[in-house]
Parts: structure tokens; sequence; C-alpha cells
């Protein structure tokens, strides 16, 4: 065997002495085994899907803001229900007030032609009424009863302690109840208000 030979059998050897010490260690040490975790295991919770409870709780904060909308709602329509009611009572009785104080105006100038209306019946009755005083007379008649003026009492009317100012009382067979029998004055109205009663003479039944 030639130096060359014994060089090459001494590299051999110490090839396979260092190749043994690794598969022993090898050997020794176990392998390592792959982390998994068990079946039916939880994740750690900061690894859980939190989206069910996300949308819970939007849902919840979302019914708890409808819920304050339809109160304040609610609030603010019983607030213009009641200021509609009040605005509808103020104008009924600004409407009422005005009403009565045009009414009261107009009865206050009737009454101060009342006397000229007394001439006028007077006159008819006496056969005055005649030429052009007549038409004054049935204009001014016409435009007293536009504005609302009521002439009532006639002879043979039943008597209305309410609407007659009895000023003579007599008896009478031809009567059944307290009966108009003249009248001295008429009396005027205008819608429910009395301007001035009937003057009458009252007949009572015998």
């Amino acid at each position: 065997m030639t130096a060359k030979d014994d060089e090459n059998d001494g590299q051999v050897t110490e090839r396979e002495v260092i190749q043994g010490e690794i598969d022993e260690s090898a050997e020794e040490t176990p392998a390592e085994e792959p982390v998994n975790p068990p079946v039916g295991a939880h994740r750690a919770p900061e690894e859980e899907d939190e989206s069910p409870v996300s949308e819970d709780a939007t849902a919840t904060a979302a019914g708890a803001e409808l819920g304050a909308l339809r109160s304040e709602l609610d609030e603010r329509t019983h607030d213009l229900q009641r200021v509609t009611a009040e605005y509808a009572n103020y104008r009924k009785r600004v409407d009422r007030d005005r009403g009565a104080a045009a009414e009261q105006t107009t009865g206050t100038v009737l009454t101060a032609l009342l006397p000229v209306l007394d001439d006028i019946d007077r006159a008819r009755e006496h056969g005055d009424l005649v030429g052009p005083f007549a038409s004054v007379a049935e204009q001014l008649t016409a435009v007293t009863g536009k504005l609302g003026l009521v002439a009532f009492g006639e002879k043979g009317d039943a008597f209305d302690p309410n609407l007659h100012e009895a000023v003579a009382h007599q008896t009478s067979a031809d009567v059944t109840e307290p009966t108009c029998v003249e009248v001295m004055r008429r009396g005027y109205s205008l819608g429910e208000r009395l301007l001035r009663p009937a003057m009458v003479a009252v007949a009572d039944p015998e």
C-alpha cells in the first residue's frame, strides 16, 4: 500500500467518525412536533370575530336614537296641536268680538234713526206718505232692512213681555190669551239684540 492510499484511508476514517457523531446527536434530540391547536379549542379572545357584538351594539344605539326622535316628534306634534287650537280659539274670539262690535255700532246708528222711522209710520197711517217724501221713506226703510233692522209689533200678536211694553190693559171676549189689540209704536230688533220693545195695548180674556 502506498503512502497515498494510507492518506486516503485516514481521511475516510475521519469522515466516518464525524458522520457517526452527527447521527448520534440527531437520534438523541427529539424532533419538534408541529404546534397545532386541539380540535374544538377556542381561539384567543383577541382573535375572535367581534362583528356580531358590534352589530348588536349598533342596533341598540340606533333603537335608542329612534326612540328619542319619536319622543321629540310626539312632543313637537303636541305643541303644534296646542298652538293651532289656541290660534283657532283666538281667531274665533276675535271674529266674535269684531262681529259684536260691528253689531253694536250698527245698533247705535239704527237706534238713532228709530224716531225717523216712527214719523214715517205715522205719515203712512195718515196717508201723508206721498210724492218725493214717499220715495225717500222707502229708500230709508230698504237701507235699514239691509243693515239687519227688523220691525215687529202688529195688531193681533200674542203678548210677549220680552218684546212688548204694555201701556194699557183691557178685557175682551174675542181673545183666548193676552193679545196686542193696539200698537202705539212698533218695536225693532237687530239680529238677536232687542233695540226697542213695541208699545202696545193688551187685551186679556174675560
